[in-house]
């Protein structure tokens, strides 16, 4: 659904037109023609995004959906793959076709796969890894003060959040049991006492640093603390819920350290303000994810969203009514029609005006808390030089450069 500003793409995801109709051609052996149903101003960024990779034909013709394999994938890139090892490591090695390869110095990159943030540490510390994902919170200062060298904390373009799902009780038709468990929570003690590396409380939707975004933030984000818990307990109780009754809530999230520290946080928080009675589910990804698509048995589920462009439609687009990724159910006639007017305005100050008033919506409506604000948190051998920090978080190998210091 990435590919939606393309001509004919929506009408082609939903069976109403055949994949021939896609506004796409080549008009010549070196030349794309991509037409598009309104102005988009970062479809550029948007080609970058996996979705858009060229594929080889013959390859697909041949394999089917077996085509990405090693000793089957072809590809443009500056590696090939040689080796995939379901739940431990993808591995690549230096593609002597490409029209640069004099430039690559890196002969083989392995991917290496780990939920446990740390193992991944100790792996590090080991000498296995040149850099890690993430690093684990409970080791921050210890890191700050032995590896200053080597941990990296930039601005990332994402949003760490909880999303409700609307579509069956206790959330659905509630919102005023939404804002309250929203109010209650104090995003200033989970970025400065939970993750302590510099994430941003998020009282908006969008990251801030967004291209020509004008943001939107909740009414009460100026509120003393004192203020808003006397509104989320009125609300609370206008949501018809008490001590004597209180509301019983399920919070879902994938295998984490961090994200069982912050829901375990966020539950104190609501038992301790409102009385809340929480419950932590913690699942395996698939199953975390499959849960969240079906909208049968999630209540509250962590969740975030990092941006495929440096564009607010990134971020507002996955709560749309018709997106494949909106698991809230969150359906709002009026948050769509100003995505639909923006997504074909081609005045930006109008566009960006379209944008604003559809995030004011969204936050009014609350499918969704916004926790905070990324940043990529990693760690990086001395050895590694070429390796800067982005927005987008995109390093790639070809740039990289590897030396003997340790």
């Amino acid at each position: 659904q990435i590919l939606a500003p393309i001509l004919n793409a929506e009408a082609i995801i939903e069976g109403k037109l055949a994949p021939e109709s896609l506004g796409v051609e080549a008009s010549d052996e070196r030349t794309l023609v991509i037409r598009l149903k309104g102005p988009t101003p970062y479809f550029l960024g948007m080609l970058v995004h996996s979705s858009a990779y060229p594929v080889h034909p013959p390859s697909i013709d041949k394999y089917g959906h077996e085509f990405a394999q090693p000793g089957r994938l072809v590809s443009n890139g500056a590696y090939k793959l040689v080796e995939r090892k379901i739940q431990s490591y993808v591995a690549l090695e230096r593609n002597p076709f490409y029209w640069d390869d004099a430039n690559t110095t890196i002969d083989r990159v392995e991917y290496i796969n780990t939920e446990d943030v740390s193992s991944e540490f100790k792996r590090f510390r080991a000498g296995e890894i040149d850099w890690t994902s993430s690093i684990p919170t409970s080791q921050v200062e210890w890191i700050r003060q032995n590896m200053p060298n080597e941990l990296h904390a930039n601005t990332y373009l994402g949003v760490y959040y909880y999303g409700f799902n609307l579509k069956q009780p206790p959330f659905k038709n509630n919102p005023k049991l939404r804002q309250a468990l929203s109010m209650a929570i104090d995003r200033e003690v989970i970025v400065e006492k939970v993750l302590r590396t510099g994430e941003q409380p998020a009282y908006s939707w969008v990251p801030p640093g967004v291209i020509g975004h004008q943001a939107s933030e909740v009414p009460w984000a100026k509120w003393s603390r004192a203020q808003r818990l006397d509104q989320a307990r009125r609300l609370y109780q206008e949501a018809g819920y008490s001590e004597e009754r209180p509301a019983r809530v399920e919070i879902r999230y994938n295998t984490s350290e961090d994200h069982k520290k912050i829901a375990t946080a966020i539950a104190a928080m609501w038992k301790q303000w409102l009385g809340v009675e929480a419950v932590l589910i913690n699942e395996e990804w698939k199953v975390y994810l499959q849960n969240r698509r079906l909208q049968t048995k999630t209540q509250v589920f962590r969740a975030g969203w990092i941006g495929d462009y440096n564009d607010a439609n990134t971020f507002l687009e996955i709560l749309h009514s018709n997106h494949g990724l909106n698991d809230t159910g969150y359906h709002s006639p009026e948050y769509d029609e100003l995505l639909d007017k923006a997504s074909v305005e081609g005045n930006a100050q109008l566009r960006a005006e379209y944008q604003h008033r559809a995030e004011k919506v969204l936050l009014r409506d609350l499918p969704v808390i916004p926790l905070y604000f990324y940043v990529n948190k990693r760690l990086v051998s001395r050895r590694v030089s070429g390796w800067v920090g982005n927005i987008m978080d995109h390093h790639q190998s070809r740039y990289l450069r590897l030396s003997d210091r340790k």
